[in-house]
């Protein structure tokens, strides 16, 4: 049908066209919500944090992967705890599984504190039986309310096949710069600390162990 004073120079378009331009958006419109979630997170890792160096714990020293709280132990990095709420950080992920990491980090650490004593981390490649284990509970890895990173949990140092007595964590230190990059510099710290006071527990086992018949 043709309007009066109307004449029409297009074409009817096919069914063959139609469809095709129709699965032609239907294409677009499934690609978009791809093409926004296509972007990678960016992935950080803690790092060693230097410390006083001396000798005299044991000779071999086993670092026990950590016990990490559930509500840590996730792909997304907690950015903060507190209010009773966890807030993930957009977009941010760790490199690793964080018991993992925080094993190795605390392992470094402890090599670099303790020059005369193989330290490795448990399911690592052992320099011989251990003489010492050093095992970790984290309950908080974030920052807190007023905004500093805080690491809390539990540490026990014990010769091997002897239970050992565990002292309670809660650690802190002010977020130098915001976001995710300040955040993780500050909990690498606090992973130093607790480095510093295992490596003085070892030092004392160290010497009880000399003492022993």
């Amino acid at each position: 049908m043709t309007l009066p004073g109307y004449t029409s120079n297009h074409r009817p378009a096919s069914r063959r066209a139609v469809l095709g331009r129709g699965l032609g958006l239907l294409a677009v419109a499934a690609v978009a919500p791809l093409a926004a979630c296509s972007s990678d997170p960016a992935f950080y890792t803690l790092a060693p944090w230097p410390g006083p160096a001396q000798g005299g714990a044991p000779a071999v020293i086993e670092v026990r992967t950590p016990t990490v709280a559930l509500s840590l132990d996730r792909d997304r990095i907690v950015g903060s705890d507190g209010d009773y709420r966890i807030k993930l950080s957009s977009g941010d992920a760790w490199s690793e599984s964080l018991p993992t990491m925080i094993a190795h980090v605390l392992t470094a650490n402890l090599q670099q504190r303790l020059p005369g004593s193989a330290v490795f981390a448990q399911n690592d490649s052992a320099a011989g039986t251990p003489l010492a284990v050093v095992e970790l509970d984290v309950t908080r890895f974030a920052r807190d309310g007023a905004g500093r990173a805080v690491l809390a949990g539990s540490l026990a140092v014990h010769p091997v096949g002897v239970p050992g007595s565990s002292s309670v964590l809660g650690l802190t230190l002010p977020v130098q710069g915001g976001g995710t990059p300040g955040m993780v510099a500050a909990l690498s710290g606090l992973l130093g600390q607790v480095a510093d006071e295992a490596a003085v527990r070892l030092r004392t086992l160290g010497a009880g162990l000399k003492t022993l018949p």
